[in-house]
């Protein structure tokens, strides 16, 4: 058998049942290819199931707040997918009446969807000859057909999709992409995998080659920035605290969090003491201030490492704008932020 017959032969025995694969409603498939944008089946399935519940047409996403949707995605990470989400449903609810576009081309055009998203819904749901090249496909493809291409490169990437759509069954798109897709996360996974009961070890160049571990080929390294945050958890007589929403572009953008103080290193005790004088309601009703998070944890991103502590400061008298800790649980935040409340005020 050929490549295509072999993953396909070992597709239809292998496939997990998961519900997107159920449906060409191109809503449910946008969504379940968002939410698993750089994130695991396991992670992305139990936040598909609360959004395909609270949010089972693309209006009742559209017409639902930011805020009930962040609140929703909140610990599924890289959340500009979850305000793009949002972006697109009222996009496609209002200006399209409800229905995605049926081709490739048309459905780059939305904003959040970028080549492979694009390239999934079009061959899902309309079974449209466009190949989807993520990470499970380079690795497949290199591997099998020892190419030694730098995937970090532009030019790469168009490489793989001609391939692809060489091998592509021009009456079952759909399948083919799947089918790549699963061999990918399931059997040919980026380390240790289990070649000898893999269907296709007898005509795999790599394995031949002895090569498996070196491809794909890719250069390209992600640089880590360090940053060390500091969040100060006031506490009033009233047992009221305050949080903000964070506005600038960046991480965790219309999330909220606990007052920040950002510092260029590690602080101790004297050295944020110092710092708080930047806040109008001190010195002068500051009772204690005492560190929640001696372990310092280290919140990791992409291309950031967040080194975050947590400070609570007694204060006399009532905090202006103040809120109670069980409201606290209602607002979005960052996952490292909503841990650390759950922990300290909602047991």
């Amino acid at each position: 058998m050929d490549f295509t017959n072999l993953l396909i032969y070992w597709y239809l025995q292998n496939k997990r049942d998961l519900p997107w694969r159920n449906t060409q409603n191109p809503y449910l498939i946008w969504l379940s290819e968002i939410m698993l944008q750089q994130t695991r089946v396991a992670q992305g399935m139990p936040y598909y199931l609360a959004f395909t519940k609270a949010f089972p047409t693309v209006f009742d996403l559209a017409t639902a707040s930011e805020q009930a949707v962040l609140k929703l995605w909140q610990g599924l990470g890289y959340y500009s997918r979850a305000r793009n989400l949002h972006k697109t449903a009222q996009h496609v609810a209002f200006e399209l009446n409800g229905i995605f576009p049926d081709n490739y081309n048309e459905l780059l055009q939305l904003k959040g969807v970028g080549d492979y998203t694009a390239a999934a819904i079009a061959s899902f749901s309309y079974n449209e000859n466009v190949p989807v090249v993520d990470g499970n496909v380079f690795r497949v493809l290199s591997r099998f057909f020892d190419v030694n291409l730098d995937i970090s490169l532009a030019s790469t990437k168009k490489e793989f999709q001609n391939l692809a759509l060489e091998l592509m069954p021009k009456n079952d798109a759909a399948t083919f992409n799947q089918a790549i897709m699963e061999f990918g996360a399931l059997q040919c996974v980026p380390k240790s995998p289990n070649c000898t009961i893999c269907v296709m070890n007898k005509s795999c160049a790599a394995l031949q080659k002895k090569k498996v571990d070196q491809l794909p080929v890719k250069s390209k390294k992600t640089k880590v920035s360090h940053r060390y945050f500091n969040y100060v958890i006031f506490e009033d007589d009233n047992q009221h605290t305050l949080i903000s929403q964070r506005v600038d572009k960046g991480i965790w953008h219309n999330l909220y969090e606990f007052p920040l103080i950002e510092t260029e290193t590690a602080t101790d005790i004297i050295t944020f003491a110092e710092h708080l004088e930047s806040f109008d309601l001190l010195p002068n009703r500051i009772t204690n201030i005492t560190l929640l998070s001696p372990n310092h944890p280290i919140h990791k991103l992409t291309h950031q490492h967040l080194h975050i502590l947590f400070w609570k400061i007694n204060v006399k008298g009532v905090i202006d704008g103040g809120i109670d800790y069980e409201k606290l649980k209602t607002f979005p935040f960052p996952i490292v932020i909503y841990n650390f409340i759950e922990n300290h005020f909602l047991k």
